[in-house]
Order: structure tokens, then sequence, then C-alpha cells
């Protein structure tokens, strides 16, 4: 685990921003194959990639500034955009990139839901990279697993400095495995007769189901409400929504479909003989 790949003079080149950037590239490729497979709208992914990348990363900083570490930041107004120190809530970067795609599928009359459906898969994976990253640099870690087992953090990382020479849970590594699951199973649900929205809002309720087990493992923040930690929080409410969502989107369609039938064509049918 190094937090420093090289210097170049005085300037390091650090491990989570390099992996960070690689994750948001990666994943702005993959959304443009699958865009590309669709036939639809890829010419658009590069720059969306890099608008919502942007986004991303100042929303997640944000997210974790206001949500996760204010009682430090209020103090320390300065160091708000040191996001090498660590402290990227992929939660807000989902919001404020969400958001950000959405501005950008209006103002180039794109079906924003069915190009949410297409690049879906992409983002799932970036957050898989990303993981990566919060591991190499030594945030996003677990709390104390109490025995010989867990990650060992060097001391230099945010995590040795708050549980010292301790054991922690792998709650990044593990997040990182999960989210590549459900990437393969966002790719294998697009190969089914979903409803339009649908595989952008199994992703967001996926993740969230993630999130909030691997939540009881996470030892880098405390609780919030009702022994709830603020991602938890957040989780349920994107659960409870997106489910409402899956449902809503597949009963519209259902509903759009009979609409839009191809009338029978009565010209072959045979005349009924009339009496004479």
């Amino acid at each position: 685990m190094h937090q420093y790949l090289f210097f170049i003079g005085d300037f390091p080149i650090r491990a989570y921003g390099l992996v960070l950037c690689m994750s948001i590239i990666l994943a702005t490729g993959t959304a443009y194959f699958l865009a590309k497979q669709d036939g639809r709208w890829h010419q658009h992914v590069p720059d969306m990639g890099l608008y919502c990348g942007i986004a991303g990363i100042i929303g997640a900083r944000l997210w974790d500034v206001f949500f996760f570490d204010w009682s430090y930041y209020q103090n320390h107004l300065l160091e708000i955009p040191f996001v090498w120190q660590g402290g990227m809530a992929i939660q807000g970067g989902v919001l404020l990139g969400a958001i950000t795609g959405y501005l950008y599928t209006k103002r180039h009359n794109m079906d924003t839901w069915a190009f949410a459906d297409i690049v879906a898969p992409a983002i799932i994976m970036g957050q898989a990279l990303g993981r990566i990253a919060n591991l190499l640099n030594g945030d996003a870690f677990g709390h104390p697993t109490g025995g010989a087992y867990g990650i060992i953090y060097p001391i230099t990382t945010l995590a040795y400095q708050t549980y010292g020479n301790q054991p922690l849970w792998p709650a990044e590594v593990w997040e990182g495995q999960i989210d590549t699951i459900i990437f393969a199973l966002l790719l294998i649900f697009r190969t089914t007769n979903h409803a339009k929205g649908q595989v952008f809002i199994l992703y967001a309720v996926l993740y969230s189901v993630a999130r909030f087990f691997l939540e009881y493992l996470r030892g880098d923040y405390g609780t919030l409400l009702l022994g709830l930690k603020s991602a938890q929080i957040t989780s349920l409410v994107v659960i409870i929504i997106g489910l409402g969502l899956f449902l809503w989107c597949g009963i519209r369609e259902k509903r759009v479909e009979p609409k839009n039938a191809p009338e029978q064509n009565t010209e072959n049918k045979p005349k009924k003989k009339g009496r004479k």
C-alpha cells in the first residue's frame, strides 16, 4: 500500500488521485462502449464523462465535508478543497453527477431515463475502481476487528492515526468487490425485457442495500440518528424511493404498450356474406 507513487521535485504523485482519475476515464470508456453498442448518444459520452466526473468529485467532497466531517472543517475551511487528504462520499458524487447528467440530456434533447439505463453499469464500475483509491489512501476504512484478521494501515494514513496498529475490517475492499457483482447483475438485467428507467433504478437500489450493511463495518465516522450513520439514512431513503419508482416504471410501461400496439390489419380478412 503506497500513498505516494513518486515525486516530481517536491510535488507528490499520489496513488489516490491517479486511481481516481483512472476510474473516471475507464467508466467513461465503458459508457461509450455501451452507448455505441446500443446505437444511441455515444458521441455525447466523452463530454458528459468530463462534466459528470468533475461534478462527481465536487459533490463527493462537499457531501463528506458537510455530512461526515463538518465538526473538523468548520474550523478548517481552507482545507475543504484538499481532496488528497481523503474524504470523498460517493453518494454525494453520484447525486451531483446525476444532476449534471440530467441537465446535459435535457439541453441536448436526449431521453434521460433511456440514457441512464445505458450508462448505469459504467457508473458502478467506476465506483468499484474508486474503492481501490480509498484502500491505497487509507480512508473509508473499517473499525477494529478485535482479532488478528484485518488490514493494518501505514503510519501515514488517516486509518492509522484513528486506530493505530490495529487490524481493521476491509470495508472499502469488500465494497469494491460487491460493486463489481452489481456491475455484472446490471449487464444481465439489461438483456431482459425491462421498462425504461429500471436499470438505473436497480443500480441505485442494489448499491444502497450493499452500502447500508457495509456501514456497520465502517469506522471512519460515527452514528447520526437512531444508531444509524448518515450514509445508512441516505441509503434507506434511496431504497424506499427506488423500489417505488421501479414498480411505477413497470406499471407505466404496461399502460403505454396497449396504446402503442399496432392496429390489426383487416384488409385481407374475408368479408362476411350477407343474406340475399
